[in-house]
């Protein structure tokens, strides 16, 4: 009977976890690695900002916290696009308005560990797990000091990042799969800060993209008015980071990629020299506990590329689905770790798909008008049969339909909207009633191909 529960990590998922965790009358202690953010500045240039979608929302309301998170939210009701051209389009994200909301990383951590103390949670800060003995259960724990102790708690769960301490410890385990992959893509975050008198340089109610096929920037807004930008790029090649050593190279490569971002980056040079060029990890781990004793969440047990803005909505969706097996089977551990484990595992293996599969939408896509028109039609779609059809983007961050089911869907979608533009175009052909009897039979071929997925409301 776990009483005690030890958490790794005090990032998003962790303190949130502990939160859900204490509500339910646990003890909870939490080790992180890092200083406590909230008294030292957040390292710079670590940081892409995040879209809360509708799993995380629902996570933080369970924990009852929507309140004291809205407040960091700023609303995004589509993607901005910056062509190459020079021209501009708003794409609107859903069929309704719905909107994704920037958060910064840094304001959002503070605030959950805030909030986790509260709560009566116990942050240890500068605690840097080294290593588990997972089938003991013991954690060897070097303190700010230098010391090591060991830590035995009932229960470990480790929220603890793509570099997992717990994670790495279960891949010594015999039948236990591990893997990693690279991208050959870095990220760099700049910013388009306000302008003197306080007023925004770009829209603020959405996302703002430049799409140029091998690579992309992306801005997201903050509550102060400026945008964090983040320019993805590869490490090596013609256009990449390592042909951007000096000054007049960085100021050649955005004159002409970004001519219409770089006049409202004042900062650009001081951003791009002194902030890191960091990595994009996806990871894989099967399985993600170990009998009744722990267990991973969040980028420990599923670190994904931030192209679907999932990262930490499927984090969070992981502190959901445990919660709700928490109050379904008490204290059975061994079933509660169990049965996460079935349903999360397929779920964090396809929304890693997920989010690779949009970094080439996101940088290549976007730009082409075929797929511009493609979504327009979705849209459509999703209005004229809202029971039938939901386009697998709204799936993913509107609903809380399961990843594994959204990322099942892409290819009879495919088929469908293939067939749609083949026949010409469709907002002329929706006027005629020849072509309204064939779009019903093939809206009714695509239902008839997935109606057997699991679109249950099942966290």
């Amino acid at each position: 009977m776990a009483r005690h529960i030890t958490v790794l990590g005090a990032g998003l998922v962790g303190s949130l976890l502990s939160i859900l965790l204490k509500k339910r009358g646990y003890e909870v202690t939490v080790y992180e690695r890092r200083p406590d953010m909230r008294s030292k500045s957040l390292s710079a240039g670590k940081s892409i900002n995040l879209a809360m979608s509708e799993r995380g929302w629902r996570a933080l309301d369970l924990a009852g916290l929507r309140k004291d998170i809205e407040e960091l939210a700023i609303p995004m009701y589509g993607r901005y696009l910056h062509q190459a051209d020079g021209s501009s389009a708003l794409q609107y994200y859903g069929a309704n308005k719905e909107a994704i909301y920037s958060v910064s990383r840094g304001e959002l951590n503070k605030r959950l560990m805030t909030l986790a103390e509260e709560h009566g949670v116990t942050i240890n800060f500068e605690h840097k797990c080294n290593s588990v003995d997972v089938p003991n259960n013991i954690l060897h724990i070097e303190k700010p000091d230098g010391e090591q102790v060991e830590v035995k708690p009932d229960l470990i769960l480790g929220a603890d990042g793509a570099h997992s301490a717990l994670r790495k410890s279960y891949t010594y385990m015999d039948r236990v799969d591990a893997q990693h992959f690279y991208l050959k893509h870095g990220y760099k975050e700049l910013s388009i800060p306000p302008l003197a008198d306080g007023s925004l340089q770009i829209e603020e109610d959405g996302l703002h993209i430049w799409p140029r096929k091998n690579f992309m920037m992306i801005a997201l807004p903050n509550t102060d008015g400026n945008f964090t930008c983040t320019l993805f790029l590869p490490f090596e090649g013609e256009q990449s980071f390592e042909n951007l050593k000096t000054e007049d190279q960085v100021k050649a490569f955005f004159n002409e990629q970004f001519p219409d971002a770089v006049s409202k980056m004042p900062t650009l040079m001081e951003d791009f020299f002194g902030n890191p060029t960091s990595s994009l990890i996806t990871t894989f781990v099967d399985p993600w506990y170990y009998q009744d004793k722990s267990a991973l969440l969040g980028d420990a047990a599923h670190a994904i590329v931030p192209f679907y803005g999932q990262g930490m909505n499927a984090g969070f969706e992981d502190c959901t689905i445990l919660a709700g097996l928490m109050d379904k089977h008490g204290d059975d551990w061994a079933t509660i770790l169990k049965s996460y484990n079935e349903m999360r595992k397929p779920n964090g293996d396809a929304v890693a798909e997920l989010a690779l599969k949009n970094f080439v939408e996101m940088r290549d896509k976007v730009a082409d008008q075929e797929f511009l028109d493609r979504k327009k039609i979705e849209k459509e779609l999703v209005r004229r049969y809202p029971k039938e059809f939901i386009s697998v983007y709204e799936m993913v961050s509107f609903t809380h339909i399961p990843y594994s089911t959204a990322k099942s869907c892409i290819e009879a979608q495919d088929k469908l909207l293939q067939q749609i533009m083949e026949a010409g175009n469709f907002f002329s052909n929706i006027e005629d009633e020849s072509f309204i009897g064939k779009l019903d039979s093939w809206i009714a071929d695509y239902h008839k191909s997935v109606k057997d997925l699991d679109f249950g409301d099942n966290v």
